[in-house]
């Protein structure tokens, strides 16, 4: 039997990133908001105190802080035809679980996407004629002026140290010279650079290219954001990328919203309730509620007036096919939109080995590093080379995390005593170059139902069809050949390239930067939602997050998920309350 519950203004299915933005900005307009999130709580003094937040074993190896594959997993191909298994371990990407999501354990590499990205498609054409037919990219229904005001909200809300290259068209020295313009400065400066960022740096200056700090949610001083909401300066321990902080130094939503929003009246949080599909009008045109199940397995119909999908992207794709919403996409036809345009990013780099210096990679944050943009996006003339986009070049210490980190020169053993020797002997003496590509949509890459397996309540779970193209590799190999350059410019005695091949591998891990499925676009002959990130098919349905990318850039994706859930909030408190229904005429 299903219990109904008393009706509310809006639900939130999922609760990370922009799931605890969107609550702050419909509970600030008096709406009664009530979020539903299928982990358990999770906070700063109980979850990532500095007393167990470092270890290892239990979140590294474990896998405490990311989803149960037990529970709800995908299969993955890389080809139609080929039968999709189970990832029965998370490897390549680290889907979150419990409140904050993946927000508690990314880095905080901030990067806002370049101007050019949101006109992928005409931008590339103009330039350089016709786009191969397989590749499906496609210009954003917004730009960058539109939401640069929603990027700079989303800096400040996290405390974002840099140093600013474009300030309302004035370039500056030291930050990012190809960078859209920015009404404001960073809310603070960059963090301490360590060794191996001083040799990139030097490297980099010497090849005429342009190093500036990564853009960091690692504080680098005391800092009180708008909110009100207090973090720390980074320590630098090297336990961000898959750790929550116990020293509140990286932003997240525990600490830059939830201490303000957890206090409202208006605001409801139910933890370990999983959303098994949203409900709809017997016209389907409207979004009634959800039915979901508690820990106990009872379940329970919420009423609301407006349903946003803020789970991870992968889940939001999944959702959507398990309530029937909107035309799966068939790729031999070109038919349907949900399912679509699935991309990720394409990684590469070097590693550099010295012989008497050390890096002490230890002494590092999630996004402590110094990076060049000059071959990413379309920074550079890609004419005669055989494919578009590109990807920035880095040098971060984000860790030597003992477990994790066995640091050797190529050649040596994979076990033994020499492997031990050599790890002993390069531990503190290395550091890497790293390339951070961009994924172009492709036409056989996507996300739909798998026919054959299933979760643990009996539900398909989501099949990904993926695998690098052509243009994946060719980019990959051009910008590795930059980064090469610049880590054989490092001073180290020893330099070992780290290429990207096809096919994709699922266990060694690449990015948790999983964009597609759910992208918005002009028409709905052309996306899921409009570019207020509201369904074409039921217009009180919003999706939130990287599944709305129509392709994937060269940047990291946590910016633009801000910036494009601060700009949806805005236009739904100012148009759609005052006036139910679609925003874009379709």
């Amino acid at each position: 039997m299903v219990t109904r519950l008393p009706p509310v203004d809006a639900v939130m299915v999922g609760f990370g990133w922009t799931g605890a933005i969107m609550a702050q900005e419909l509970t600030d307009a008096g709406l009664d908001v009530l979020a539903l999130e299928r982990g358990g709580w999770r906070d700063t003094p109980t979850d990532f105190p500095t007393t167990h937040a470092q270890d290892e074993l239990r979140y590294y190896w474990r896998h405490e802080g990311f989803q149960a594959e037990n529970r709800a997993t995908v299969t993955l191909r890389n080809k139609e035809g080929q039968t999709a298994r189970p990832m029965r371990r998370w490897g390549s990407f680290l889907p979150g679980t419990g409140v904050g999501g993946s927000g508690v354990h990314w880095n905080g590499i901030t990067y806002r996407f370049l101007p050019s990205d949101f006109r992928t498609r005409s931008h590339n054409e103009e330039r350089y004629g016709p786009l191969p037919e397989d590749m499906t990219v496609q210009d954003w229904p917004v730009s960058y002026d539109e939401l640069e005001p929603h990027y700079d909200r989303f800096e400040k809300l996290c405390g974002v140290g840099g140093v600013a290259g474009n300030v309302n068209g004035e370039i500056r020295p030291g930050g990012n010279p190809f960078e859209g313009p920015r009404s404001d400065d960073y809310p603070n400066p960059p963090m301490h650079m360590t060794f191996a960022q001083h040799r990139f740096r030097e490297a980099a200056e010497g090849l005429g290219l342009n190093p500036f700090p990564v853009p960091s949610a690692n504080m680098s001083r005391a800092y009180t954001n708008p909110l009100g909401c207090q973090l720390a300066p980074c320590t630098y321990c090297g336990f961000c990328e898959k750790y929550g902080c116990g020293n509140y130094s990286k932003a997240s939503a525990q600490t830059t919203i939830l201490p303000v929003l957890m206090r409202k009246p208006n605001f409801r949080l139910r933890t370990e309730a999983e959303v098994l599909r949203v409900e709809r009008s017997r016209d389907g045109g409207r979004a009634t509620g959800v039915t979901f199940i508690d820990a106990l397995g009872e379940e329970f119909f919420q009423p609301a007036e407006m349903v946003f999908l803020c789970a991870y992207p992968l889940e939001n794709v999944r959702l959507m096919l398990l309530s029937g919403i909107g035309e799966p996409y068939d790729p031999a036809t070109g038919r349907g939109q949900l399912g679509r345009n699935y991309c990720y990013q394409v990684m590469s780099g070097a590693d550099v080995f010295y012989e008497d210096e050390h890096v002490n990679g230890f002494v590092g944050a999630g996004a402590l590093g110094m990076v060049v943009d000059d071959y990413n996006g379309d920074n550079f003339d890609h004419s005669g080379l055989g494919f578009i986009h590109g990807g920035y070049i880095s040098c971060t210490t984000t860790n030597a995390r003992p477990i994790e980190s066995h640091p050797t020169p190529e050649g040596t053993p994979k076990w033994g005593a020499a492997f031990k020797a050599a790890v002993k002997e390069n531990f503190l003496k290395k550091t890497s170059v790293g390339v951070h590509g961009g994924s172009m949509a492709w036409r056989s890459n996507r996300l739909d139902l798998d026919p054959t397996y299933k979760d643990h309540l009996g539900r398909p779970i989501l099949r990904m069809t993926y695998d690098f193209t052509p243009q994946d590799l060719a980019m990959s190999s051009y910008v590795t050949d930059k980064a090469m350059r610049i880590a054989e410019g490092m001073g180290g005695k020893t330099v070992n390239r780290n290429k990207r091949d096809a096919p994709y591998d699922s266990m060694p891990y690449q990015t948790t930067h999983n964009t597609g499925g759910t992208i918005m676009g002009a028409s709905p002959g052309d996306s899921v939602v409009n570019r207020y990130l509201q369904s074409w098919d039921v217009s009180n349905l919003f999706l939130m997050g990287a599944g709305a990318f129509p392709q994937n850039a060269g940047y990291n994706p946590t910016d633009t998920v801000g910036a494009l859930t601060y700009w949806s909030a805005r236009h739904i408190v100012a148009d759609y309350l005052r006036n139910p229904g679609p925003m874009v005429q379709a």
